[in-house]
């Protein structure tokens, strides 16, 4: 048996559901002053240092995801090999 529920609400009504608090002004506020620390220049608040943490967890999300490529390809190469011989 499959039972398939359909819930047509919108972000805000699902939060409420849920009982989540509502963080919205807690993410203007932070959001405004990383915005003021950028305009006004203060240190380590330039675009690429604000982003640099996102970028480091890219590069290393992307090689952990060629390693496991090369390890389905590796394991994939060795069974062929096996299968020939």
């Amino acid at each position: 048996m499959k039972i398939n529920i359909e819930i047509d609400i919108s972000p805000e009504e699902f939060r409420k559901l849920m009982g989540w608090p509502d963080v919205q002004g807690f993410q203007n506020e932070i959001f405004d002053q990383i915005r003021n620390n950028m305009v006004t220049g203060v240190e380590g608040y330039d675009p690429l240092s604000v982003m640099q943490p996102y970028l480091a967890q890219s590069a290393g999300a992307m090689d952990a995801f060629q390693k496991l490529m090369s390890g389905f390809l590796q394991v994939y190469s060795d069974r062929s090999k096996n299968k020939k011989e």
